[in-house]
């Protein structure tokens, strides 16, 4: 699938922000005052240029207030409403410890329960395509809520959480890739059961287009294997292993701006892995699986 830049905005961003505010919502001594100020500004800053970006990737921008209409059946308008009933509990839980230094806990914590849904709301949006076998697995929206919780945990100074979390996330992220290289062929799906016929191998005789068209924009963008394993060590390096190794330096700012920048780097270019390489079974039709 083709990688668009403000999808994997989207998708690292957004995950970020409320992996911050998830966080913020279960502390047990929130800050408060400007301290608070800063912390909930970048959460909900970061979650909602993630959202922003999200929209402009629609095909009508213009029409993205309807997808809260389609709650009953649509995951992406599920994530519509856990996103702005995330931001809402997140805002006013903030409000009150900016304003007021008022820990209202039980809205925190519902808060926190709101920003889980969202990141699992706009993984669902991907593990449920059966067209995506590479997508359509439990693993899907768990390492996205993994990378969420990591994230969040760099941003808001929680050292000793962050660094196992890297490290399973880093790990987490492996398998993934490497399981998720089999699933196209366990799906079992091929030209001849795409086309109902039997009787030897069957093949594209002709490409079914002169020309380029939607499709093949979209769902069938193709990665070179060398080209894939080099971004994959990058990625698992600047999303785990350089974060790891910055934090467990003896503690400075500058290390661990850098643990963070290193980490959004490399969540962005997991993702760009994580379209790349969706491997949608239209490509069948094309001869380009």
């Amino acid at each position: 699938m083709y990688p668009a830049p403000s999808i994997i905005a989207f998708t690292t961003l957004s995950g970020l922000g409320f992996g911050l505010l998830f966080w913020l919502g279960v502390d047990g001594t929130p800050p408060t005052g400007w301290v608070a100020l800063v912390f909930f500004a970048l959460g909900l800053g970061l979650a909602g240029a993630g959202l922003l970006a999200s929209a402009a990737h629609l095909g009508r921008p213009e029409r993205a207030l309807k997808a809260f209409t389609q709650w009953r059946s649509s995951w992406l308008s599920r994530e519509a409403w856990a996103a702005a009933a995330a931001m809402t509990l997140m805002g006013v839980y903030g409000a009150a410890l900016v304003l007021w230094q008022v820990d209202l806990r039980l809205l925190g914590w519902l808060g926190a329960l709101a920003c889980g849904g969202a990141v699992f709301t706009t993984a669902m949006i991907y593990t449920q395509l059966r067209t995506v076998p590479r997508w359509h697995h439990w693993s899907t929206p768990a390492l996205f809520l993994l990378l969420a919780l990591t994230g969040g945990a760099l941003l808001s100074g929680r050292v000793s959480v962050a660094i196992p979390l890297l490290m399973l996330s880093g790990l987490v992220q492996g398998l993934v890739w490497w399981d998720g290289d089999r699933r196209f062929a366990r799906s079992g799906t091929t030209m001849a059961t795409a086309t109902g016929l039997t009787g030897g191998d069957i093949r594209a005789f002709e490409p079914p287009h002169t020309g380029d068209n939607y499709l093949l924009r979209e769902m069938v963008y193709v990665v070179g294997r060398k080209h894939a394993a080099k971004l994959r060590v990058i990625a698992i390096t600047l999303m785990s292993a350089l974060p790891t190794a910055l934090l467990l330096l003896p503690f400075g700012h500058v290390w661990a701006a850098l643990a963070v920048l290193s980490h959004i780097a490399g969540v962005a270019t997991a993702r760009w892995l994580f379209f790349a390489q969706a491997e949608h079974v239209v490509g069948l039709y094309y001869g380009k699986r």
